[in-house]
């Protein structure tokens, strides 16, 4: 699913919302979530999962056009683990 396929599928459950105000509240949960991952935080939807960051350590990584080897820094990278109602709803 979209971001604006989400944004539909809320307007179409909540007809009294202005679709523009839903696309204001989707925004504004996205835009939260990363600013609170790019602090160092942990985001969690009780239920849905929750969202950290895991730190990638420095390596070697390959070119895949020439096969040279090319240098890889540190980086953090963002980490999505399911919760449990979750897990249950996608196995049943």
């Amino acid at each position: 699913m979209t971001k604006s396929e989400l944004i539909l599928k809320l307007s179409e459950a909540n007809p009294h919302l202005y679709q523009r105000d839903i696309e204001i509240l989707v925004a504004t949960i996205f835009e939260e979530i990363s600013y609170a991952l790019e602090c160092g935080n942990r985001v969690e939807l009780r239920g849905f999962g929750a969202f950290a960051t895991k730190k990638r350590g420095a390596r070697t990584g390959r070119n895949p056009r020439t096969g040279d080897s090319v240098p890889v820094s540190e980086k953090f990278v963002p980490f999505f683990k399911t919760g449990k109602q979750l897990k249950e709803k996608l196995n049943h």
